[in-house]
């Protein structure tokens, strides 16, 4: 290829995919967390960035006067200015699709964990405190039967259902600004899955699990109002994003209110602080954002990142580009 382009790699990408870059383009390896010298010496003359979880603003992108395309190696676009980039007329592409079933398993799998307790009752053999039948004080909570209600329907939602509801029994109700048309994108769910208002699902749903998006209008919305809505004794998973809830509010319900656990793969703040008393709750089962950390998955993401960024330096339509343009 004689029209070779400046591609600025800003977390590390796996061997194959980062020499089919080498291959067609000239790449600079600089993570900003590690190398920010390196990094911002390479931007001047980027064409394109790959990588994930950085922060890019404005200011970035004014020292990056040449870059047509970001590829970031997730579905989430929180860390991208998305007015900035359409004005700027830089393209911006993400991965859907390939982690979909993988952080559905994730989210069933902490459901199913916060339910039984089975984090907390490992730790009780772990740590040699299991020394007789456990009692009642121990006891957890069935997961089969139980009504679903999930905010946000979209791909990894409806993947949840259908796990829920052909799996488990579990009658789902979801909420999303319009219904479904489960016919045309998820005919198994026909019959299983409703479209309900907010309200009515807080109050009927015995586990209430968000994936939603982090837009302005979900910012903080579970709050203490949401926690007080919800069915007393049931229990909250979020797999989303961390920043749409108030965690000191889901804190309040846990300890003052009626939620009898949560689930969180993903926090206001990561890594979660030390002294978050989610950390240490003896309700709260957390995980450290790994929805979609398999081997198989986090290689095809890097796969298709890097097949966006090469479809766009060559010209070509990517496979997936974000519609910075809805923002």
């Amino acid at each position: 290829m004689t029209d070779k382009k400046n591609v600025l790699v800003f977390r590390a990408l796996p061997e194959d995919q980062l020499a089919r870059l080498q291959a067609a383009h000239h790449v600079t390896v600089a993570d900003p967390r590690k190398e920010p010298e390196a990094f911002g010496a390479a931007l001047g003359t980027a064409n394109g960035l790959i990588g994930s979880s950085y922060n890019i603003d404005a200011a970035l992108l004014d020292a990056a006067p040449q870059l047509k395309v970001i590829s970031s190696v997730s579905v989430g676009i929180d860390n991208y200015p998305l007015a900035e980039l359409h004005k700027r007329g830089i393209v911006l592409c993400h991965t859907p699709d390939v982690l979909t079933e993988t952080v559905a398993d994730t989210v069933f799998a902490i459901l199913m964990a916060t339910q039984r307790r089975v984090v907390e009752l490992s730790n009780l053999v772990r740590e040699g405190r299991w020394t007789k039948n456990i009692g009642e004080e121990f006891f957890g909570t069935d997961v089969h039967g139980k009504t679903l209600g999930v905010l946000g329907f979209g791909r990894i939602g409806q993947a949840v259902a259908r796990r829920a509801a052909l799996g488990f029994g579990m009658p789902v109700l979801y909420h999303s600004r319009r219904p479904v048309d489960l016919a045309a994108q998820a005919p198994e769910l026909q019959g299983r899955a409703t479209h309900t208002p907010l309200d009515e699902l807080l109050s009927r749903s015995d586990i209430v699990l968000a994936m939603l998006p982090l837009t302005d209008a979900t910012r903080g919305m579970i709050d203490a109002g949401f926690f007080a809505r919800m069915k007393p004794g049931a229990s909250f998973i979020n797999g989303g994003r961390g920043a749409t809830v108030n965690e000191a509010a889901l804190l309040h319900a846990l300890d003052h209110g009626t939620l009898r656990a949560a689930g969180l793969d993903v926090f206001a703040k990561e890594p979660l602080p030390a002294d978050s008393p989610l950390r240490t709750h003896p309700r709260v089962t957390p995980l450290p954002h790994i929805g979609s950390a398999t081997h198989e998955t986090r290689h095809a993401m890097a796969e298709l990142a890097t097949t966006n960024l090469l479809q766009v330096l060559a010209g070509e339509k990517p496979t997936a580009p974000y519609d910075t343009a809805a923002a």
